[in-house]
């Protein structure tokens, strides 16, 4: 029987690339792809097929949907949609250049590529599209305004399009994780220090005993209900390959239960709540 084929994005380290390691034993055939180039040299030496794929890149998503066709022979299972960065910092110190740049990591890029694999999906008769969110895709939290909104808007934009998929053969699930194990906090400081002139800011003491402090720290795991990635997979293999895929799969205690605080309780009262967290 032939195997399945999905696209993953954002396989250089984290969730990305425990799915693609995981889903290949599993029976699929994964394409992993990476943002740099030296990440996808190496998935290559694992045997993966391994396009560069930059969500702030046009060009290389439609060389990666090219090479994916041709591997393929035109046809496509499954996307999961999981690169994506952050960028910590108050809203009034975030620039806007930098609020942009996410939102084309995080949002746009990931819209240009499922609209190139939808005439491809359409055509074959079926396919699954699974967006890695988070819990703060339904919460808030300070200092992390910018991916927020990122994810917030994803949400809006995956409900829209489950909506209009409704009568087709073609499913869109959200994942949302709360604390996992990766690389996104180094990848978090990188950014903030990069577009956040936090010394000057009205923040700057509580960035320091907070922000900084936490990216200083060598710990990699700092939450107490972080989980390995290999929780996210599993709800990921339960949307690939059930019949009947759910629209959200919420991992981590944190992101169940700022669920049922978001439904129970009114705005001031959860954002007193957030706050003290």
């Amino acid at each position: 029987m032939t195997k399945k084929t999905i696209l993953i994005t954002g396989c250089s380290t984290g969730i990305g690339l425990v799915a693609a390691r995981d889903l290949r034993q599993h029976g699929w055939h994964v394409i992993a792809s990476c943002r740099q180039q030296r990440d996808c040299d190496r998935l290559r030496a694992e045997g993966f097929l391994s396009p560069r794929l930059d969500y702030c890149d046009p060009d290389s998503i439609t060389a990666a949907v090219a090479e994916v066709m041709a591997e393929t022979g035109g046809t496509l299972d499954a996307v999961f949609h999981n690169g994506a960065r952050g960028l910590p910092g108050a809203i009034e110190d975030l620039p806007t250049d930098g609020f942009r740049d996410l939102m084309e990591s995080n949002l746009l890029g990931w819209h240009e590529l499922t609209r190139q694999l939808m005439p491809i999906m359409r055509a074959q008769g079926h396919g699954r599209i699974v967006l890695n969110s988070s819990v703060l895709g339904y919460v808030s939290m300070r200092y992390r305004g910018a991916y927020v909104a990122t994810k917030f808007a994803l949400e809006g934009w995956a409900d829209c399009l489950r909506i209009e998929l409704r009568d087709s053969p073609i499913s869109v699930s959200l994942i949302e994780p709360g604390p996992i194990t990766s690389a996104l906090r180094r990848n978090n400081a990188h950014q903030f220090h990069r577009w956040i002139d936090w010394e000057k800011s009205p923040h700057a003491d509580n960035y320091r005993t907070g922000l900084v402090a936490r990216f200083a720290e060598d710990k990699q795991s700092l939450d107490p209900f972080e989980l390995p990635a290999e929780a996210v997979v599993a709800k990921l293999i339960h949307a690939l390959e059930n019949p009947r895929p759910r629209a959200r799969y919420r991992v981590t205690k944190p992101a169940h239960i700022m669920s049922l605080l978001r439904r129970l309780l009114p705005t001031k009262t959860l954002d007193w709540v957030i706050s003290k967290g």
